[in-house]
């Protein structure tokens, strides 16, 4: 028998959850495969010094192997996304899994740089439709009251993966070479991903249903849709604040590690250890930023996107003050700061993609995000970073960096002065889960 959740932002709809168990589950498979993209993603950053030496990168290069996954996924992300909403969830998140799995593992066999760098958008198309494809899960599967809250742990994945990523690739390719860290790492994933496949439970497909003020109900035209974003500030808004952040975040998850061997004089076997624990500290932040969001949200209404503004603003200090006027230990204390406060902003403002648009758009809503965060943000800033050290240095191009984060928390602050009325105006409708 399905189970039906009750989904919308009026004041006397009430989301019922379905069994914890089956939640739970499915929520821990999103978990480790969400950690496994970001691992698959950003074990190349480790890997960067002993690729210099065997293949005679360039930093540029370099950054363009970070850059070619972000500029992938916004070239899919939006087609992968349609697929999520109006066909299956778990298919093509399982779909998608092997895909990035399988290119992550052909790292490991390539000659030279354009092969390299092919195999790497490959992962990204991937990856593509992942993220929108999870929230939309997600979303369902919880109460909109604990939205915030349950994206916030989901997206601690997020440093935890890039981490691991950072971390293991280091050290596996000094002690086997840097061919084998790719190798290895591409397992756990397509693993994980064959098992959603085949058990994990979906939601079915929602219809595009629009309630007239005469309560009379119609399919949704091609011009509703597109109204669902463009007349909606507060997504307008929110996207843009992701794109600072994004920027900011990738330029250091990729370059920190290279960073520290260069300025701090860490050996480059712990290089990737030291810069993947600055970002591993957001496996604090992430949920932190979701539990206060929701708590938050029911005393000041626009809540999930106050806070992302405020973290925004205060973690792009904390880092420009830390490149900047410091270095040593110092510098070293407020890069952790800094990781904390670097991913408070996901938690409410990936909540906010959702809670504005007509659930039967969850998955669309998001991969708009993930295209312009991605496009604007995480590609350019890996690259930029690179083109910026080889003209001018590496730390004068990361003490720049968290400018663009601090304009990134401006436009938070300017959505949430949208998000009660936006919200107020999504349709209520029922969700039923698979058999």
């Amino acid at each position: 028998m399905s189970r039906t959740l009750i989904h919308g932002n009026s004041p006397d709809v009430a989301a019922v959850s379905p069994a914890r168990r089956n939640a739970n589950w499915l929520f821990g498979m999103l978990f480790l495969l969400y950690m496994f993209d970001y691992l698959d993603r950003m074990v190349v950053a480790s890997l960067f010094p002993f690729m210099k030496a065997d293949l005679g990168l360039t930093d540029t290069q370099s950054g363009a192997l970070v850059s070619a996954v972000y500029l992938s996924i916004v070239i899919f992300a939006f087609p992968a996304s349609i697929l999520v909403d109006r066909w299956s969830r778990k298919r093509s998140i399982g779909l998608m899994v092997g895909v990035w799995s399988v290119a992550t593992g052909m790292c490991a066999f390539v000659a030279g740089f354009p092969h390299l760098i092919m195999a790497r958008m490959f992962v990204g198309a991937g990856e593509a439709g992942y993220a929108p494809g999870g929230n939309a899960l997600i979303s369902a599967m919880y109460p909109q009251e604990k939205r915030s809250r349950m994206l916030g742990f989901w997206n601690a994945a997020i440093p935890l993966g890039s981490a691991l990523g950072t971390g293991l690739g280091g050290v596996i390719a000094a002690k086997w070479g840097w061919r084998h860290a790719f190798g290895l790492v591409a397992l756990p994933g397509l693993l994980v991903g064959l098992l959603f496949f085949f058990f994990a439970r979906d939601y079915k497909t929602i219809e595009l249903i629009k309630r007239s003020e005469d309560e009379k109900a119609r399919r949704m035209s091609r011009r509703d849709i597109l109204r669902q974003f463009t007349g909606t500030p507060t997504l307008l808004f929110t996207y843009l604040g992701f794109i600072g952040n994004t920027f900011m975040s990738t330029a250091f998850l990729t370059w920190l590690p290279t960073y520290l061997y260069r300025y701090a004089g860490v050996p480059e076997a712990q290089a990737g250890l030291r810069g993947g624990a600055v970002m591993l500290l957001a496996l604090v932040g992430a949920p932190a930023g979701g539990i206060l969001a929701d708590a938050w949200i029911k005393k000041r209404r626009n809540a999930r996107l106050l806070l992302p503004g405020i973290s925004t603003i205060l973690s792009s200090l904390v880092f420009f003050v830390a490149f900047a006027f410091t270095g040593g230990a110092l510098q070293y204390a407020l890069f952790l700061v800094g990781g904390v406060l670097a991913v408070v902003y996901v938690s409410g403002a990936s909540a906010v993609t959702q809670d504005v648009v007509h659930p039967g758009l969850w998955a669309i809503s998001y991969s708009i995000c993930v295209v312009v965060q991605n496009f604007f943000g995480s590609s350019l800033g890996p690259l930029a970073v690179g083109a910026f050290s080889d003209a001018y240095g590496l730390r004068t191009a990361m003490i720049l960096v968290p400018l663009v984060s601090f304009v990134g928390g401006i436009f938070f602050l300017i959505g949430s002065r949208f998000y009660v009325r936006d919200a107020a105006k999504v349709e209520r409708v029922k969700i039923e889960l698979e058999d």
